[in-house]
């Protein structure tokens, strides 16, 4: 089943919170630039649940045949890149995120938050239109 690039976003997502990313985001790059039409960008809190993350994600796409064109980061484990071409997926280490600042970067795109609703379990999604908010800060 060959998924369009809005699909493999969504479905992206949904993956990274399976293994518990945390501030997921979906950044709407079709306006803006040729490099892609989405970033789906999420943290995690140790080495072992990013590499669980990008498992997830990567074996969730495969399931549904299609596979990473590219894939950056696996050597330091702060910031891998799974590049499918029409949808970049981003898994940071939370500091290095912070560091990198890629929603500073892509602040002028659309973004979705997605996230697990703490009542119902259900993901859920909403549509961020503020840069402020999407911003990531450390505590």
């Amino acid at each position: 089943m060959a998924l369009d690039s809005n699909e493999l976003a969504g479905q992206a997502a949904r993956s990274m919170l399976e293994k518990g990313a945390m501030d997921v985001r979906i950044f709407d790059l079709k306006k803006i630039t040729s490099i892609a039409d989405y970033f789906v960008i999420g943290s995690a809190d140790s080495v072992p649940q990013l590499k669980a993350v990008v498992d997830q994600v990567a074996d969730d796409l495969k399931e549904m045949d299609t596979l990473a064109w590219h894939t950056e980061g696996t050597q330091s484990w702060r910031w891998v890149l799974l590049d499918y071409v029409d949808v970049v997926v981003h898994v940071f280490q939370e500091e290095t995120r912070v560091f990198y600042g890629l929603e500073r970067l892509w602040g002028d795109a659309p973004v979705t938050r997605v996230y697990i609703d703490p009542e119902t379990g259900d993901i859920r999604q909403e549509t961020i239109s503020d840069i402020m908010s999407v911003v990531v800060t450390t505590e």
